[in-house]
């Protein structure tokens, strides 16, 4: 008998096994933040913490019967047979690093969330026609490195292998050498095999669904994505002596940076632009004396390419008036540029039929931040299932949380789309 032969229940994943391990793995890289009196995450790729959580994930995979391989840039698949091994499969991820202050659930919960799905596919006799994959990616964050999404953009071909290996961190250890000294430097192609289809699970790292009232979102896609590195050069000289109008101050620059990137967000001229400065760090850093240096980190973010390429042109602009008005030059490293990427209408009907089959009412929105699933939308057909947070959806930081029924009704959508896209075959 098919599986199509007679109606079949929802797939529902077990929400416990599901919330436990979310938690055992906050602890690995957990440390308690004075800021919010609160248990954070601190895991940057490549690290002994990020080691030791793959390694326990891996093992995750292997008790649930997955065949794991591991790329060249450190990329962790796991594959459950499909009745047609010539089939592509269907591939659910996502990441397990965190960014220096996180939380539980940015990126984990896709990828246990993944697991958690070939489990109740187990547990309920399925089998499929296509392979069903479950994969992390390796430095999603771009905390370490500097580059977001780099397994995902060496994988999906947009970022080459030998760039990726030569990176570094502000300590100077290259990604090829610290995948080698924490053992995930496989040997498996890094350009995968194109997938039948692509989902992942992520918590919405927003307020669009609390505001809603609902636990699940569709993702329509993800907005552009600008990392600029700025630095400014000035000159040192005496805080004491040297008169405001004869100085060159690399900070007093880096100030007006960061208050116009503010203005271009407010002013409206953007589009719905967001414009931060996550890092500043001035040279030479003395009380008494002007800084010479400044660097800066500018992110920007916007669901429009022609206005994120303006709001870039001007920003260029004012950067090149502070020679005039400081006596200070600039110079811009780029970091990363993504355009907007919009999701598989398909895909997204596809996770809409499953919601709806579970009682779930949802939103579409798209993605103010920045996934995996962009990177793997340029090779095959994606969308994304978002779960909602709590107070306001905040991420990046330990009050990261979203409900344990929010995350399982998150991974039952998944386990439900997954299912459609991999074709059941047999109800034992």
């Amino acid at each position: 008998m098919t599986a199509s032969d007679t109606p079949r229940a929802p797939l529902r994943v077990d929400r416990e096994r599901l919330w436990r391990n979310l938690m055992r793995l906050k602890e690995i890289g957990g440390y308690d933040d004075t800021a919010t009196g609160l248990r954070g995450v601190r895991r940057l790729a490549l690290t002994d913490e990020d080691a030791q959580a793959r390694r326990l994930v891996v093992t995750w995979m292997e008790e649930a019967g997955l065949r794991v391989r591991v790329d060249r840039i450190g990329n962790v698949y796991g594959e459950r047979p499909g009745e047609d091994p010539a089939l592509p499969c269907v591939l659910v991820g996502s990441h397990i690093d965190t960014v220096a202050t996180g939380g539980a659930f940015d990126g984990t919960l896709g990828v246990l969330g993944g697991i958690e799905v070939v489990r109740a596919l187990d547990a309920a006799g399925i089998r499929t026609r296509r392979p069903v994959e479950v994969g992390f990616f390796t430095e999603e964050e771009g905390v370490r490195f500097g580059t977001d999404m780099l397994g995902s953009a060496v994988t999906a071909g947009r970022i080459d292998l030998a760039h990726a290996y030569a990176l570094t961190d502000a300590a100077g250890a290259t990604v090829r050498d610290e995948l080698v000294r924490i053992g995930f430097d496989g040997s498996a192609p890094e350009v995968r095999p194109v997938p039948h289809a692509y989902v992942e699970c992520h918590i919405e790292q927003g307020p669009i669904l609390a505001a809603a009232g609902v636990d699940i979102g569709i993702v329509t896609g993800v907005q552009a994505i600008s990392w600029q590195r700025l630095t400014l050069h000035g000159e040192a000289a005496h805080a004491g002596t040297t008169p405001i109008e004869a100085r060159a101050d690399a900070g007093l620059a880096a100030a007006e940076v960061v208050v116009e990137i503010r203005r271009m967000c407010d002013s409206g001229t953007f589009g719905r632009l967001r414009g931060t400065v996550g890092t500043l760090a001035l040279s030479p850093a003395q009380t008494n004396v002007i800084p010479a240096g400044a660097v800066l980190t500018v992110d920007l973010r916007n669901p429009d390419d022609a206005l994120m390429a303006a709001a870039e042109a001007h920003l260029a602009a004012f950067v090149d008036g502070l020679h005039d008005r400081h006596g200070v030059s600039a110079t811009w490293e780029r970091m990363a540029r993504t355009a907007v990427v919009p999701f598989d209408d398909g895909i997204q009907d596809v996770i809409a039929a499953s919601a709806d089959a579970l009682g779930l009412p949802y939103v579409r929105a798209m993605s103010g931040a920045g996934h995996d699933a962009q990177e793997i939308a340029a090779t095959c057909p994606t969308a994304m299932v978002f779960v909602a947070g709590e107070h306001g959806g905040i991420s990046h930081t330990p009050r990261e949380y979203s409900r344990p029924e929010a995350c399982g009704n998150g991974v039952d959508v998944l386990a439900n789309a997954v299912l459609t896209l991999a074709g059941p075959v047999v109800t034992a």
